[in-house]
């Protein structure tokens, strides 16, 4: 920090930061946006296969339903349902973990002997970052048929109890960056603070705040991954099972460290702030006549650093224990190098809460506490100058984890949101640097004006000391009786010493005007950092870039046929005599690769019709392949195979068959298929 640095003029400044309510009501309205574009498809854990696929035709009913998932889940007995046409549930109910090694898989088994239709898969789970994912899809055994089944509109996580989980959230965050930033604020840059008032009431409030938001979320967390019914915080089964979970346990860890945080602040604000009031002269009534008043303040000096140590040490790994408490239970405990992504995440979350509850703490000083020293706030500029560098390391590092592509950044609503938190954060950093300008102008004002304004400080603190003795002489003479005489008269004279006394300080205070030009920047700082906090909260909650990716991938594959068997049955009339009937055909295993080629022609009697010729060919239209020409072996009276038929990609092929009843009878059927 620069103490020659130029000064922005007052009323550029003014200027500068009387659009900032309108800037805030715009970037709220499009937070608002974003919290609606956002939560709906929040889900962190993608679907990436099941069998049957979404939309298929099966010829035969399966013996179960399996999911595949990106990333690990928690899914219980009820958490996949199949249901058939008319709604009844047609699964047994018992959930199969068919989860080995990297592949994340889970079953139900289905009743035996279900008719033709289409069946109604709908599951819910909890992806490993602790958020609610859900979903529903169809599948159609035989052939497709209406169904009385309606998908659920309602997504894990939204609705009233999402709303209010997600609040709790916000605040949770917000409460641990004042709790952490403002103790911070008081331990490295001012711990003169530690005995002021404002910031005593700022950082319990953060501690409050903080364990009001977790107690909320841990009682809201079954209704939240559930039912989405408020009435199920009151279901000490469903808390229970809530406590078991990763989720569960870190609520109950961030519960038993803010119970050693309130030990930390009783210290703070207690013996740290007592021993920061205690003068050399009261030192030496301690230590005894045989001590100097130099050697009592140094002592003095030297426990008041231990004890000062003491508290930055065990702050700092009471605020490091919390911030693992969401690095071991959200993104940063997924996906690729979790190892080096959940310490990344801890000083990620560390660095802005010492940058925005610092910022926070600062603005409560300059408003409430007129005689903050310079030193004070250039201390803070460099605390969050390397709370700036810790952040842009950090970030570069989880925004590359989580997006995984440049695409990303602008196809997905992660990498979108990401753009707007840097934007956030380069009008910070902007803000930031306005500030720094205006606490050299600060050190200019003290440097060479000291004298004058000294003398301008204390003429009213001088006022105020003589209405102050006049007010404490005894009871017995003059307007002390009277005043203790009359209760009213008493009151009167409190509010009018409460009066000067603000007057005091506002008179301070506008005496610096470099230190009102610091007020208003900083004020805007705390504006734009609020938003800025919002965004992240929404971010954390939205589906990181990798893994919407891959769904999105997923989805533009389209449905496709399961791990069985394709058996198609194909109507044809050549209209010749004996010239219709059906043909049926079987591809198995039905996927990319080798497949095994089975035809059966029956006439309209039923009975195998013994045809001239038939010939086959697969054409992938998508991708401009085939046909691909298939001449099946007569094995028997009505009945063809053909072995190593080559389907080379994935994608719905047309399968087209050639029926020659006669030397000039012949018809071309044709059906489309899924090949996975």
């Amino acid at each position: 920090m620069t103490a020659t640095a130029p000064a922005p003029s007052p009323a550029r400044a003014a200027r500068a930061t009387a659009h900032l309510p309108r800037l805030v009501l715009v970037l709220a309205a499009l937070l608002a946006s974003l919290f609606t574009a956002a939560s709906p498809a929040s889900a962190h854990a993608a679907l990436t296969a099941s069998d049957p696929k979404d939309g298929a035709v099966v010829a035969t009913a399966p013996a179960q339903v399996t999911l595949s998932f990106s990333e690990q889940v928690a899914m219980g007995d009820d958490s996949i349902r199949v249901m058939d046409p008319q709604g009844k549930r047609v699964d047994t109910g018992e959930l199969r973990d068919m989860c080995s090694g990297s592949t994340v898989r889970y079953g139900t088994a289905l009743h035996s002997g279900l008719p033709n239709g289409t069946y109604t898969v709908a599951w819910q789970a909890v992806s490993a970052d602790s958020h609610p994912v859900s979903g529903a899809f169809t599948f159609s055994v035989g052939a497709p048929s209406a169904t009385s089944v309606s998908l659920p509109d309602r997504q894990a996580g939204g609705g009233p109890v999402g709303v209010v989980y997600d609040i709790a959230r916000y605040a949770a965050y917000a409460g641990f960056t004042v709790l952490v930033g403002g103790a911070a604020f008081i331990l490295l840059c001012w711990r003169r603070g530690s005995a002021e008032r404002p910031l005593q009431k700022l950082v319990v409030g953060g501690w409050v705040t903080l364990t009001a938001a977790t107690l909320a979320m841990l009682v809201l967390r079954t209704p939240y991954t559930g039912s989405g019914k408020f009435a199920d915080v009151f279901d000490l089964d469903g808390l229970q099972a809530v406590l078991e979970t990763k989720t569960g346990a870190s609520f109950v860890s961030r519960l038993l460290l803010l119970g050693a945080a309130a030990l930390f602040i009783a210290v703070l604000f207690g013996a740290y702030a007592r021993r920061q009031k205690t003068s050399a002269a009261e030192a030496v009534e301690e230590t005894g006549a045989e001590e100097t008043g130099a050697e009592a303040a140094e002592e003095a000096k030297k426990e008041t650093s231990d004890l000062a140590f003491g508290l930055a040490i065990g702050g700092t790994v009471v605020a490091g224990g919390i911030a693992a408490t969401w690095a071991l239970a959200e993104h940063a405990s997924t996906g690729i190098q979790p190892g080096i992504a959940m310490p990344v995440d801890i000083l990620h979350l560390l660095a802005v809460a010492a940058w925005l509850g610092g910022l926070v703490a600062l603005l409560v000083a300059l408003h409430k506490v007129p005689d903050i020293e310079r030193e004070a706030v250039q201390r803070f500029s460099k605390v969050a100058f390397i709370s700036v560098l810790v952040l842009a390391v950090t970030g570069v590092y989880q925004s590359w984890r989580q997006l995984g592509s440049w695409s990303a950044l602008t196809g997905t609503s992660y990498g979108r949101l990401l753009i707007i938190k840097v934007s956030l954060v380069a009008v910070l950093v902007a803000i930031a640097y306005l500030s720094r300008k205006w606490t050299g102008r600060l050190g200019e004002v003290r440097s060479t004006e000291g004298a004058e304004a000294g003398a301008t400080e204390e003429e009213p603190a001088e006022v105020l000391a003589g209405a102050d003795v006049s007010r404490e002489t005894p009871t017995g003479s003059g307007s002390g009786a009277a005043a203790d005489a009359d209760p009213r008269r008493a009151a009167q004279l409190e509010r009018q010493r409460a009066a000067r006394e603000k007057a005091r300080e506002k008179q301070v205070r506008d005496a610096d005007p470099g230190r009102a030009g610091l007020r208003r920047s900083v004020l805007a700082e705390a504006g734009v950092a609020v938003v800025l906090l919002a965004v992240t909260t929404v971010l954390t909650s939205t589906e990181p870039g990798r893994a919407a990716q891959l769904e999105t991938n997923r989805s533009a594959a389209g449905p496709a046929v399961p791990n069985r068997a394709v058996k198609i049955t194909l109507p044809f009339d050549t209209g010749g005599q004996n010239g219709k009937g059906t043909v049926r055909l079987e591809l198995d295993p039905g996927r990319v690769g080798a497949n095994t080629l089975h035809l059966w022609a029956d006439g309209e009697d039923g009975k195998p019709l013994d045809l001239p010729e038939i010939k086959i060919a697969f054409t992938l239209p998508a991708k401009e392949i085939g046909p691909l020409p298939v001449a099946p072996d007569r094995d028997a009276p009505g009945h063809w195979s053909a072995s190593g038929v080559q389907l080379p990609l994935a994608g719905e092929w047309r399968i087209d068959v050639t029926v020659r009843t006669s030397d000039i009878d012949q018809t071309t059927v044709q059906k489309n298929v899924k090949i996975g």
